[in-house]
């Protein structure tokens, strides 16, 4: 249910500031709530699917100015959580 919040919150990009969008959707759902239940869950096939399904609902204009091997700030910490 998590992950449907989080895909809800991300479609309203465009529609609300990108600033807005960004702190409640990564900010403080992602790295509030679901980054525990990710880092909770038994490495494995379910685990790698709930990533998959993160990265699926972030709008990829959001990245499209970083330089190559950097990412947003507020996603940092799962980042650390795919490298791990």
């Amino acid at each position: 249910s998590l992950l449907q919040l989080l895909s809800n919150i991300l479609l309203w990009d465009g529609i609300v500031q990108e600033d807005i969008a960004r702190d409640l959707g990564l900010s403080k759902l992602l790295n509030r709530y679901l980054l525990l239940n990710l880092l909770n869950t038994p490495p494995g096939l379910d685990n790698i699917e709930k990533c998959n399904k993160v990265v699926a609902c972030l709008p990829e204009r959001w990245f499209h100015d970083l330089k190559s091997g950097s990412t947003l700030p507020e996603l940092q910490n799962f980042c650390q959580h795919l490298l791990q």
